[in-house]
């Protein structure tokens, strides 16, 4: 089964973005070439670029007090684990407090290394990081594997409050969902969603071995799925046959 999500909002894309950022982050540093730790690098200066905004911080801040409010509320309910429940606010307040923490927006104490900014200057231009644009970081790339991982380690860590609290959020958003199965005749799928519900993820499972794949458009009144297939040259195109897929809806 192939996962596919879609956001409905801004803050959730951008959350998704940073996740999927740290993923290939966290599968790139603990390999020993020295082009996967320059990858890694371009990751981290990509994490960085999509961290820059202003307002992240705070609403993710938000996110997590309004998490927690929530299942405060479900104290005393009989039909609640209490042990359950003061895990996941335990969680919740470690994830608070080290945003809190984090001086300034995600990435700020990296920019005052000048090594770092020097290569995140150069890494987007085509070849900008060649031996004689930067014997440096030349120099840094011949390094034996584990100092240069050691580093990266280093550097990632003063993100790793950012990653800890997108880990909890998106899970908790996740596991709101109750999937179910649905069919698509004709390749095409439309539900109606409820006034006054706010929808903030779309989640789609389908058997990869139906070589199908989902086009999603949606806002907070209607949700619709196309079904595509790739031709010889890889465009899509409708793939006008009946089948079915896992949708989940996360509030």
């Amino acid at each position: 089964m192939i996962l596919y999500e879609y956001p409905f909002n801004e803050s959730i894309r951008t959350m998704l973005r940073l996740e999927h950022l740290f993923d290939r982050l966290g599968q790139l540093i603990p390999r020993a070439e020295a082009v996967d730790h320059h990858f890694a690098l371009a990751t981290l200066f990509e994490i960085m670029d999509v961290a820059s905004r202003a307002d992240l911080k705070s609403d993710l801040i938000k996110e997590l007090d309004r998490y927690n409010a929530q299942l405060n509320g479900y104290r005393g309910n009989p039909a609640i684990s209490e042990a359950v429940l003061d895990q996941v606010i335990a969680r919740i307040d470690h994830a608070h407090d080290g945003l809190v923490a984090m001086p300034g927006k995600a990435g700020q104490s990296l920019q005052a290394n000048e090594w770092l900014m020097s290569v995140r200057s150069r890494i987007s231009i085509p070849g900008g990081t060649c031996e004689f644009d930067l014997p440096a970081y030349y120099a840094w790339q011949k390094s034996p594997a584990a100092q240069r991982q050691a580093e990266l380690q280093g550097w990632t860590a003063t993100l790793m409050p950012l990653a800890e609290s997108l880990k909890m959020l998106l899970g908790l958003l996740r596991d709101a969902g109750h999937p179910h199965m649905v069919a698509a005749p004709g390749g095409q799928y439309q539900q109606s969603l409820p006034n006054g519900r706010t929808y903030q993820l779309l989640r789609l499972r389908i058997d990869e071995g139906l070589g199908l794949i989902p086009e999603i458009s949606g806002h907070r009144l209607m949700i619709s799925i196309r079904l595509m297939r790739a031709d010889a040259e890889g465009r899509l195109k409708p793939a006008g046959e009946d089948a079915s897929f896992e949708l989940t809806l996360c509030a």
